[in-house]
């Protein structure tokens, strides 16, 4: 495959597609992933560092996913 988009001049168009894929599912990912474990803006305001700590914790989680399903598959 990668031959084949090489030489038809299409790779580059590829691996913007996938980037693309990659960053918008990993919004939606880490957007999601914080609201259900109740990670607010309020939160962020009473205990920065307990949030940081969890968006830490889901951006990891996200970016997992993002590369076993996108990535690497």
């Amino acid at each position: 495959m990668y031959i084949n988009l090489l030489t038809s001049g299409k790779l580059y168009e590829h691996l913007a597609d996938i980037d693309t894929s990659a960053c918008d599912m990993a919004e939606y990912l880490i957007k999601e992933m914080a609201r259900k474990q109740g990670v607010t803006e309020e939160l962020k305001g009473k205990d920065m560092m307990k949030w940081i700590g969890l968006m830490n914790n889901i951006r990891a989680c996200a970016d997992e996913i993002v590369l076993n399903d996108i990535v690497y598959s």
